[in-house]
């Protein structure tokens, strides 16, 4: 499945995310959850997984004349020295808007 998707989805975010659910009803959502790679601290304390946060939603470009969300969740971790939360920094979205930096250029005319 995941093979297929990623012809659909902005590119280079399977380098991040893992596809774990697509579904096709009046509109077409695709779930991402994070890879398992902490972020990279400038000390080397040792970093705790500690779920994800709340999932966000992104609209993306319409797939065959029907809306599409991507349902991203990041995961977040802990630097057991410090107990700071940490997490990696992605830019999913185009400033200011909810939708994928390739949408919000397009509606733009910046294409």
């Amino acid at each position: 499945m995941e093979e297929l998707v990623k012809h659909f989805l902005p590119e280079g975010i399977l380098d991040y995310f893992v596809v774990v659910k697509v579904e096709n009803k009046e509109q077409l959502t695709i779930h991402l959850d994070e890879k398992n790679i902490p972020p990279k601290l400038d000390v080397d304390n040792k970093i705790i997984s500690k779920g994800f946060y709340e999932p966000i939603t992104i609209q993306d470009f319409p797939i065959r004349r029907k809306a599409c969300y991507l349902i991203f969740r990041r995961r977040k971790w802990m630097d057991e020295f410090t107990g700071n939360i940490v997490n990696n920094n992605w830019r999913l979205t185009a400033k200011g808007t909810r939708m994928t930096k390739e949408l919000a250029s397009f509606l733009k005319g910046n294409h």
